[in-house]
């Protein structure tokens, strides 16, 4: 049988103190007094001190050695900056295009304990689209793509627009991608669901499938990956505009 892969050596923690240093564009990283930089080698700096302190934090908390892993600010912020900056047309588009094929908008057609659990969970959000984005979509039984109304689309583009910003931009992405729904993302950006809300809605039908047939631990322990960087994605996107 071939070996497993060896898992890949992590590097050693080569600084005492991770803390942040005022710049005229922002807030860096330091380490040990020397800023630190990104995978691209750009200067590691954030819009808000309330970000660049909650980095600064993920820095300080490791142990021995530097885990990505436990690092999803980080990873978010270093993904803002050597990417979202230099393609953020390309990414809006690629969140703006979640809205022609909205998991809110696609319904299952029976058992009706899921129809009830589907509704109640997104039917509030739907509503909240109409009031505030002027939004309205048209909703569709099973996996049929159903076409959307332009002005819906043109809507949530105008909406994701407002946070062209490279942090709002990145987090509004992972967010959007990782529960397959715009809206819901657009929802926790703006206060209107909190991250667990959203989360939990985002994942009604698998939910129901784990209540009729049980948990599996694998998928288990992926959700629960995906769940910490959403969350974290939640929390860049406020932090970067306190």
């Amino acid at each position: 049988m071939p070996s497993e892969s060896p898992t890949p050596s992590l590097p050693k923690r080569f600084y005492t103190l991770a803390g942040v240093e005022t710049r005229p564009d922002g807030f860096a990283l330091v380490l040990d007094g020397r800023g630190a930089r990104t995978p691209g080698r750009r200067p590691l700096v954030l819009p808000t001190q309330a970000l660049a302190e909650a980095v600064a934090a993920e820095w300080e908390a490791q142990e021995g050695v530097i885990d990505p892993r436990r690092m999803p600010l980080t990873r978010l912020a270093n993904s803002a900056i050597d990417g979202v900056a230099d393609s953020g047309e390309a990414v809006a588009a690629e969140v703006i295009r979640y809205a022609g094929s909205d998991l809110l908008c696609y319904r299952a057609a029976h058992p009706e304990k899921l129809v009830t659990r589907q509704a109640a969970l997104w039917d509030p959000v739907l509503a909240w689209a109409r009031e505030e984005l002027g939004a309205r979509f048209i909703l569709a039984e099973g996996v049929m793509h159903v076409t959307q109304p332009d002005a819906a689309l043109e809507a949530v583009a105008a909406r994701v627009e407002r946070y062209s910003a490279p942090f709002s931009l990145a987090a509004l992405n992972v967010m959007t991608t990782l529960t397959g729904s715009v809206l819901l993302a657009l929802a926790v950006a703006e206060g209107h669901l909190s991250p667990a809300e959203a989360w939990a809605a985002a994942h009604v039908d698998e939910d129901f499938q784990i209540d009729a047939w049980g948990e599996d631990e694998e998928a288990s322990a992926r959700r629960a990956a995906r769940w910490q960087d959403f969350a974290a994605a939640a929390r860049l996107f406020a932090l970067s505009r306190a």
